[in-house]
Order: C-alpha cells, then sequence, then structure tokens
C-alpha cells in the first residue's frame, strides 16, 4: 500500500551527539508523545546500550516529528523534569527511540533521590563495565557515577586519584559519550493522522500507534485526558459486563455525541473541541452506553461485550440512547427488529464511511420522528449461512445462534438441566457448544471437519452430556434418551435448542444434511422474525460469508 504523499514531507537526515540529544529533551525541543508507551527496558538492556556506546557499536536511528501542533507529552523522563516550551513553538516529537534516549537521558542527568533507581548507574573502570549500584554512597575512585559525564569538572576531578591505567580508560570513556553519534531522521510538519503509518512501519517495538493513541495526544490539557475519560466511561459499563467495549469504539461514541459522526475523519475532528465541548461529550456518552448496556442485557440476552456480534452496533446503540433517552414500547421493538437485522446481514461486517453517515442520519431521523424505522441496508441472507458458515467465536452469525437460543431457555438435551446462558454468551470459551452430529461420528461417514462444524449443527450442551454421547449415531443416542424421559418431552427439548420435527426426524434418519437443510430453515425464520425482514430480495450466501466476522470492523478509508 502506498504511504501517504505527505508522510515523509522534507525528512532531514543528521548525525547528532547524544549528549546534545539529551540537553535537547531536557530544555523541551524533544518531547515524548502521550501515545508513546512507558519506559520497559529492563536494567540488562540498559547496560548492553550504554556498552554499545562506550564501544562505538552502532545503536540505531531515531525519528523525530517536528511539529507545532500542541499534543499530550510526558513532563517527565527518566524522572527529570522538562522544561516548557514557548507557545507555537516547533517541538520535535521522538516517534522512534524512546527507550533508547530516555536510558541516555536518565543516565546523564539523574539527580540522585533512591539507592534502588534504575538511573543508579556507574562504570568500573578496573572490571570495565557498566553496572547499577544500590548505594547513594559515593563509590570507590574507579567506579564512576554516569551523571558526572554530564558535568565535565566534576568527572575529572576523580582522575587525579587514579592509576595512569585507570586515568587512560575514564578519558576514553568520556571521549566516547561527548563524541558519540546517533543518525536522525526528522520528519516535516504533516497532519496527525499521516504521523500514524510512518510510526507503525518504523517503529523498532513493533508497537502499533491507533487513532486512540493520537487523539489522545491531539486533546489533551492538563485538566482533560481523553484515554482516561474514556476508560472511566468504561469502567462504568461493568454491573452489565460491557467494560470490555473497546476504546476505539467508545471514541466513536464520542465523537458521535459531539455532533461530528462516526467516521475516522470526525473522530479527528475532536481535536477542534474545546474542553468543555469533549467534556459535554463524554457526559453524554456515558449515559447513552449505560442505557445501551442495559437494552442488550436486558432486550438482547447479551451478558457482556464479549456476547456482541459487532462492537460498532454499540457505538451506534449509544447515539440511538443519546437521541432517545426513554424509548416508548414501539421505539425499543423498533431497536430490538434493528439489532438483530444488522447481526443476520453482517451489516457491521464491512462498515464504511458511507454507510457510517447514512446510519447516524437515520438514528436522528428515528429520534426526531421523522421515521418509524432506523433505515438501514441490510438485506436479509439466504438461509445457507447457518448450513456453510462455520461455528467460531468471533463470528456474528454465530452469536446471533447463540442468542436465539439464549431467548428460549436451552436445557440440557441428555439430562433436562439448564444451560448456564450467561457462562455460555460470555464466550471465554465454547465448551459448552457442542455438535448435534457427533463430529467422530460424522468424521467415520466421510464428513469434512469445515462441515460438521456448521452453525447449523451446533446446540448448548454441558461437556458432561457431550462425553456422553461421544461418536453415537444421533438416531442411537436420541432414541436413548425418548426412552428415559419419553417423546413428549425430548420433542420439548429439542424445542428449546431450535430443533424442529423436521431436523428430528433427519437425525432420526443420521441423514445429515436433511437435518443440516431443516434446521437452517427453521433457525431462518426464527431470525427473520426477530429481525422483521423477509427472505424476498435476500443477498446471496457466498456474499455474505466473508462478512461474518466479529473482528472485521474497520473503515474502508482509513487503516488506523
Amino acid at each position: 500500500m502506498d504511504e501517504p504523499k505527505s508522510a515523509f514531507k522534507d525528512p532531514k537526515p543528521t548525525a547528532e551527539r547524544v549528549v546534545q540529544l539529551a540537553g535537547r529533551v531536557l530544555t523541551g525541543d524533544i518531547l515524548l508523545p502521550r501515545f508513546q508507551r512507558n519506559f520497559v527496558w529492563k536494567r540488562k538492556q540498559m547496560l548492553d546500550l550504554l556498552d554499545s556506546i562506550s564501544r562505538n557499536y552502532p545503536i540505531g536511528s531515531m525519528l523525530l516529528w517536528q511539529s507545532r501542533q500542541e499534543l499530550a507529552s510526558e513532563r517527565n523522563i527518566a524522572g527529570l523534569e522538562v522544561a516548557t516550551t514557548k507557545p507555537d513553538y516547533p517541538v520535535n516529537y521522538l516517534l522512534d527511540g524512546q527507550q533508547r534516549l530516555s536510558t541516555i537521558c536518565g543516565a546523564l542527568h539523574w539527580a540522585p533521590d533512591s539507592a534502588d533507581s534504575v538511573w543508579n548507574l556507574a562504570y568500573d573502570l578496573k572490571a570495565e563495565r557498566f553496572v547499577h549500584l544500590d548505594t547513594l554512597d559515593e563509590p570507590a575512585l574507579h567506579v564512576v557515577p554516569l551523571r558526572h559525564l554530564s558535568t565535565p569538572s566534576t568527572y575529572f576531578s576523580r582522575l587525579a586519584g587514579l592509576d595512569e591505567d585507570l586515568s587512560s580508560r575514564a578519558k576514553m570513556l568520556f571521549d566516547r559519550f561527548t563524541d558519540y553519534q546517533v543518525a536522525i531522521v526528522t520528519l516535516g510538519d504533516m497532519p496527525i493522522q499521516d504521523v500514524a503509518p510512518v510510526f507503525e512501519r518504523i517503529n523498532s517495538t513493533g508497537t502499533a500507534l491507533t487513532i486512540v493513541d493520537l487523539m489522545r495526544a491531539a486533546t489533551w490539557t492538563p485538566t482533560f485526558d481523553l484515554v482516561d475519560a474514556i476508560d472511566s466511561l468504561r469502567e462504568d459499563l461493568a454491573p452489565k459486563n460491557f467494560n470490555g467495549i473497546d476504546r476505539k469504539t467508545m471514541l466513536r461514541t464520542v465523537a458521535a455525541a459531539a455532533g461530528l459522526g462516526f467516521e475516522v475523519s470526525a473522530i479527528d475532528d475532536l481535536r477542534n473541541q474545546t474542553e468543555d465541548q469533549l467534556s459535554k461529550a463524554i457526559r453524554e456518552t456515558r449515559e447513552a452506553a449505560k442505557r445501551a448496556s442495559d437494552f442488550l442485557a436486558t432486550q438482547i440476552g447479551a451478558p457482556g461485550a464479549r456476547a456482541l456480534p459487532y462492537a460498532n452496533q454499540f457505538a451506534v446503540l449509544c447515539e440511538v440512547f443519546r437521541v432517545i433517552p426513554h424509548p416508548t414500547n414501539d421505539q425499543y421493538a423498533t431497536i430490538r427488529r434493528w439489532f438483530w437485522r444488522t447481526t443476520l446481514a453482517s451489516y457491521f461486517g464491512g462498515w464504511n464511511t458511507g454507510q457510517m453517515s447514512s446510519d447516524r442520519q437515520a438514528v436522528h431521523a428515528f429520534g426526531n420522528g421523522e421515521s418509524t424505522e432506523i433505515a438501514n441496508s441490510s438485506v436479509a441472507p439466504t438461509e445457507s449461512i447457518w448450513s456453510i458458515r462455520e461455528f467460531r467465536a468471533n463470528s456474528a452469525t454465530s452469536k446471533m445462534l447463540a442468542l436465539m437460543l439464549s431467548h428460549h431457555a436451552p436445557v440440557d438435551l441428555i439430562t433436562g438441566q439448564a444451560i448456564d446462558k450467561n457462562r455460555s454468551l460470555a464466550w471465554s470459551n465454547d465448551k459448552e457448544f457442542h455438535h448435534f452430529f457427533p463430529k467422530a461420528f460424522l468424521r467415520r461417514k466421510g464428513h469434512a471437519s469445515r462441515r460438521a462444524n456448521a452453525i447449523g449443527n451446533m446446540v448448548m450442551l454441558t461437556s458432561i452430556s457431550n462425553i456422553q454421547i461421544r461418536d453415537k449415531a444421533p438416531s442411537v443416542y436420541l432414541s436413548e434418551v425418548a426412552a428415559t424421559i419419553g417423546q413428549d418431552e425430548l420433542r420439548n427439548r429439542l424445542d428449546k435448542s431450535l430443533v424442529s420435527e423436521a431436523a428430528y426426524q433427519a437425525a432420526l434418519a443420521d441423514n445429515f444434511e436433511a437435518f443440516l437443510e431443516a434446521r437452517a430453515a427453521h433457525l431462518q425464520k426464527l431470525a427473520l422474525a426477530l429481525a422483521g425482514l423477509t427472505p424476498a430480495g435476500g443477498v446471496p450466501v457466498d456474499a455474505t460469508v466473508a462478512s461474518d466476522s466479529v473482528t472485521d470492523d474497520s473503515d474502508s478509508d482509513t487503516s488506523d
């Protein structure tokens, strides 16, 4: 994929001494933006870096982004206070090299505060190696605290008491650190969204830079931190177990609440909002998100974020409940239909900017009474989705089956005990879901694993009952259950498992394909009723299979 044209605007490669770089950090000329991770290097990594400098080994280049944009940045690096820069003064944000430059700054400029500090570093002239000290007392003459390197008079005063050999080693160490140069590439000013792909491409740690990180930096003030605000909002969703909704989804809801939209361009426009406007959007999102999570838990039966077919459904629902805080019964019915419709059609599997815009308009038209439905371009797929798609934890269709099963209070086919729906729909594992036609049985009959894993072949079943069934033919284990509890009770249990009479008869004949066909038709009928859709105009199954993944909810206009 081509890089944005502005991404490498006027790159300026230079070579700079490490002591000068450390000085630029302390004067605020080089800043560490808040989207960088915390200092995480282990002590050995620090010692290895210092050893490389002393031996004149290359330590890799660093990347700076020169800009007048005011981003949230760390005012303390390696325990050192960073000076405040003048307003509108161009600064250099460190994009790559944080761990290395922090180590250099801490080693050269540490002000003693704690004996066990990672910055309590020294060089043992006799052993010719770098060490961490565990005391604030002045060490032996041949052990030189590295912080003295930044104060030549203090450093060289120690040489008077050393023999000629150690003195020579000390002078060489000073010269190496004074003269050592690092390759620096400085990018010219550019839009902040163009920084992300550059950062991700060159970042030596492999850390991805997300739009949440960028917007945190772009909107930060001393009294407002966007990520902290979003995390606080998510914590409020814990009572309904929706605190697992990811930050990016919540950022969409904030942008929509600010009157901007769901799109990445709308999220980027948050930078132009005042702190008061952002705080207001957060407050409105907080209340709307709590109502959305309550709706999902009580009216859809989703016990938490992992049961949600698509994360972006939550973003739209937040806008719905922001616009309509207290829906009527009819409006609740409409919102339920919208949820099932977008799930069945795998609508959010490829949610693009055009859909984001039209969906927001539809929500507002519904809220303003201009429409009795939340207009949506979802169409009913063919019923073969239930017999072709595989059952997977990240599949929207699989999650729809699980939610539909939970509505019918499923019971174990063998024991009749109620299935723990919350445990099943938490998707911490899929051990509550098992094959109606045992996989081992189907393998003996020549069916591939992919076919055996069809969504239409899955029911909620306890692990104990699954072990009891093992590889038995359905005709065998179903007849055994019927002989124990009677046909009427078995049919009742099958009904709660969404297995129709036609599917039951096919199972008694051990006809897997006929069973799948009958159950797919039954599941489709139930799903269409929930969604308020009709089969007419349904799209071919091969047009929707690729859109089924829950995780495929990225924007088409950006790679954030």
